[in-house]
């Protein structure tokens, strides 16, 4: 696995993200994959969980935007760094988080492991 393989799979999620198409987000994910939301989370374990989950409370297509890149490849594994920042119907921003990921991806490219940690942007005082 090398950078571009990572980035390409990163660029499928942010895709899948934005359709919310059932068969591109179980293509991104492994039979047994396991999604992390951080240590104090339940995972997710499962395609058919992740897809479940993904698609119970979709995001808005267009109101949001997320960019990924990864910045460490060892092995399998890698971890990535991006941004999403989600909108107000009047093109304000609403919320802002930096997000670190750890990806391990199995030899047919899809993930067997999702791990992310996210921080949000404190909101300022008007």
């Amino acid at each position: 696995m090398d950078r571009s393989t990572v980035q390409a799979w990163l660029d499928r999620y942010v895709r899948a993200w934005e359709r919310n198409d059932a068969a591109e987000i179980a293509e991104l994910f492994a039979d047994k994959a396991v999604y992390s939301f951080g240590p104090f989370a339940e995972d997710l374990v499962g395609r058919e969980e992740i897809v479940g989950w993904w698609l119970e409370d979709p995001d808005e297509p267009g109101s949001w935007a997320a960019e990924y890149r990864p910045i460490l490849v060892e092995g399998d594994t890698a971890i990535a760094n991006g941004r999403s920042r989600y909108g107000n119907p009047d093109g304000s921003l609403r919320d802002e988080y930096d997000n670190i990921l750890m990806i391990r991806l199995d030899d047919d490219g899809r993930c067997s492991e999702f791990r992310e940690w996210f921080m949000q942007r404190p909101k300022t005082k008007a």
